[in-house]
């Protein structure tokens, strides 16, 4: 049974939320907002209107690839999003407009998420190498040390969902605040901003399993020594 538990929790759920990422996405890309705007002249609007006259609003290539670049203060959207005059489209543009003023406001969890970046980077590329030859040498000291490596990645993540879901939320009420979609079209963006929050609560599920799946194996190598 804990291993039905453990393959549902890693591989059905983040595919079940990617199918309706994809889904939700695909159809509200069908649906244009009554703006007429495209992705990048909706997030220049909004951050013109909000001061940030100083961050770019570039094209990249890629699906789904939009992101902000807190660096270089640069709105980075996808070709189908720069381009395009959709409700999905509009939504996913200002939602990376929203981490812009996060970091404008100073948002505590998105600062918390930028210090942690340089710990979950370590986590990320050593905690398997570590869990790995602790359990090849049955060695718990290294096993643990594997943990805590991890569960600095673990943390990183768990920090991104405060992040995201604000960003989600702040774009929503601009986007209606500023007139880029109207009220019947609010619950259309929202279900795009969802779909797409969705996506990073099941990679911190995944996340968390995978961690307390190292802990148990923790204990029990910790038990059996004893």
């Amino acid at each position: 049974m804990g291993f039905i538990v453990y393959f549902v929790l890693i591989m059905i759920i983040p595919l079940l939320v990617q199918m309706y990422l994809r889904n939700t996405y695909s159809k509200f890309l069908k649906v244009g907002a009554s703006s007429g705007l495209t992705g990048a002249q909706a997030a220049r609007r909004i951050l013109d209107q909000n001061g940030l006259y100083d961050v770019s609003v570039e094209q990249v290539s890629g699906h789904l690839s939009d992101h902000y670049d807190p660096k270089s203060r640069s709105v980075r959207l996808s070709s189908t999003n720069y381009n395009g005059t959709s409700i999905a489209s509009i939504s996913v543009a200002i939602h990376e407009v929203g981490h812009c003023l996060q970091q404008r406001d100073r948002y505590v969890p998105l600062r918390v998420r930028h210090a942690l970046v340089p710990v979950a980077n370590i986590g990320s590329n050593f905690s398997f190498i570590l869990i790995l030859i602790g359990l090849l040498l049955s060695s718990a000291n290294l096993l643990l040390l594997g943990i805590i490596a991890m569960a600095a990645a673990v943390l990183f993540q768990v920090v991104t969902l405060p992040v995201e879901f604000n960003a989600s939320s702040r774009a929503l009420n601009v986007m209606i605040g500023s007139g880029l979609i109207r009220n019947e079209e609010e619950y259309r963006a929202k279900k795009v901003l969802n779909a797409a929050a969705l996506t990073y609560v099941a990679a911190t599920v995944v996340a968390v399993a995978e961690l307390l799946r190292f802990v148990l194996m923790f204990t029990g190598m910790r038990n059996d020594e004893d």
